[in-house]
């Protein structure tokens, strides 16, 4: 389901998250992480993120709700032709500031920190945001880079 080094990096975000190192996430891990991060949310939240679960929520079942989520995302021809949409020559990118402006004023509204938390990892180059790169990346997609290594 996964390559390598994305079970890698999966496997790394769940010791981070199971704060208490006995292979599971439970409550009070998740209060743990939350209040790390400087958010205490109510048990209710936090208790409704476990039900996601179908049991107790080790490492295994961690990989598998990430497969599920990962996989009930539109097709990643779907994703790169509603970018296309946009491109009107065809390119393959769209200006850097177009996007923003999109994202910022149509459908659902990202606020400027939700942008910036998505050009953190967004292929921009001299202004250019390559949308079939960046579909690669939230489809979960090796990078050529990684492919060559």
């Amino acid at each position: 389901m996964f390559r390598p080094n994305q079970v890698q990096e999966f496997k790394e975000a769940f010791t981070m998250i199971d704060q208490n190192r006995d292979g599971v996430i439970d409550l009070e891990d998740l209060k743990d992480m939350y209040s790390n991060l400087g958010r205490i949310p109510p048990d209710s939240e936090l208790n409704e993120m476990l039900k996601e679960a179908p049991g107790a929520l080790n490492f295994t079942t961690f990989l598998n709700l990430f497969g599920e989520k990962m996989g009930g995302t539109d097709p990643e021809n779907t994703i790169v032709d509603a970018f296309a949409m946009f491109d009107d020559d065809g390119k393959g990118w769209l200006p850097e500031e177009y996007v923003k402006d999109l994202l910022e004023n149509m459908g659902d509204n990202f606020t400027k920190d939700e942008i910036k938390q998505t050009w953190k990892e967004a292929p921009i180059e001299k202004g250019k945001f390559d949308y079939k790169s960046f579909t690669g990346l939230i489809k979960g997609k090796q990078s050529e880079d990684e492919i060559a290594a």
